[in-house]
């Protein structure tokens, strides 16, 4: 594979000129041993979705990149930690203009403006999680329970993010795509843009994404891509459609790739989840612990900072940010506790976890 050729190129020249980052050393030492096995049972390997994202970066990126991706593919498998997540998930909007049939959204508890789960994230707030782990987190997501283009300062948040990590992604329904947002997004420098559609045909998308309209949000996208090719050819980003896969009788890859194909450069659904209120949800026998708890964090619009986003009435939530830091969450006793119990073939005595299907 040309990134795995390009990948140990760039270890050997940062080795032969004493550039490999002391704190980075043992790890990228890992990476090089992976990357030289040939039997595919290496604990981490690059695949074609690494591979897309290595492509867009520069040399100096490089070992960066492998050092956190490591973190993010290995630490979950054998279960361990250092001082950050290798991912953050931070939160801009908690508000959608969708009510998605298999999504949190569909929950008036949540919904309920005074329940307070409703917001966006003031600007300052945001500055003070950026500031508090760059340099220390490789990637950062701009998703989780609500619309990211909701956020009222939108633009100035994707300004001071920018070039700060090694990738930055967010997720976005594309509804309420405008050509100033397209304009941020391609001149912060995000890496990945996801926009989230389940089907192709107009009645199973309005069935699935209910308050959505197919016909807006392909327009929408269509105006990215122009404006990107116009306007940003060099912009090296990833701009990928993604689907909960709901109805697999309506729902079909091909379908997708004839609509979305010639829109972007990915196509992929995800397995659905029972979102829409993993409170009520049957207790299933799952005992595998779930690789997020060693993988990511997330910090919601008002500071408070959960495990997860299927537990989207923040029932685990293990503190609040800035009152500590996210470095202390991450390592705090109610997070190691939650570990400890899934660790230890305990996941179904945890609520809302005995009812998940993700692993």
């Amino acid at each position: 594979m040309e990134q795995v050729t390009r990948a140990k190129r760039i270890i050997k020249l940062a080795y032969d000129n004493n550039t490999v980052p002391v704190s980075q050393k043992a790890i990228i030492s890992l990476v090089c041993t992976a990357l030289d096995r040939t039997d595919k049972k290496s604990a981490f390997i690059l695949t074609l979705y690494e591979a897309d994202e290595m492509r867009l970066l520069e040399d100096d990126r490089i070992i960066d990149y492998l050092y956190h991706r490591y973190r993010y593919v290995v630490y979950p498998r054998v279960k361990l930690l250092d001082d950050y997540p290798p991912l953050l998930q931070v939160e801009l909007a908690s508000l959608c203009n969708f009510r998605c049939v298999f999504c949190y959204q569909t929950d008036n508890s949540f919904t309920k403006k005074s329940n307070g789960y409703m917001g966006t994230m003031a600007l300052d707030l945001f500055k003070k999680v950026i500031d508090d782990v760059e340099g220390k987190v490789g990637f950062i997501t701009m998703a989780s329970r609500g619309e990211p283009l909701l956020a009222k300062n939108f633009p100035e948040m994707l300004d001071y993010i920018s070039g700060k990590f090694v990738t930055v992604k967010m997720n976005t329904n594309a509804s309420v795509l405008t050509t100033k947002k397209i304009h941020s997004i391609l001149s912060s420098g995000v890496n990945t843009i996801v926009f989230s559609a389940d089907a192709a045909d107009p009645e199973t998308y309005k069935k699935l994404r209910v308050n959505g309209s197919l016909a807006k949000v392909v327009r929408n996208i269509e105006l990215f891509r122009d404006i990107k090719e116009k306007e940003y050819p060099d912009a090296k980003v990833i701009t990928r459609v993604s689907g909960v896969m709901y109805d697999p009788h309506k729902q079909t890859l091909s379908s997708m790739k004839e609509l979305w194909g010639s829109l972007v450069d990915q196509i992929s659904f995800v397995n659905y989840c029972p979102w829409e209120n993993i409170y009520r949800s049957t207790p299933n026998e799952i005992v595998e612990p779930c690789s997020d708890l060693w993988r990511r964090m997330f910090v919601w619009f008002d500071g408070s900072v959960n495990p997860c986003d299927s537990d989207y009435r923040s029932e685990l939530a293990v503190g609040s940010f800035p009152e500590k830091s996210l470095s202390k969450l991450w390592r705090s006793d109610s997070f190691e506790s939650l570990r400890k119990a899934h660790g230890g073939n305990k996941r179904q005595t945890v609520s809302p976890c005995l009812g998940c299907t993700i692993v």
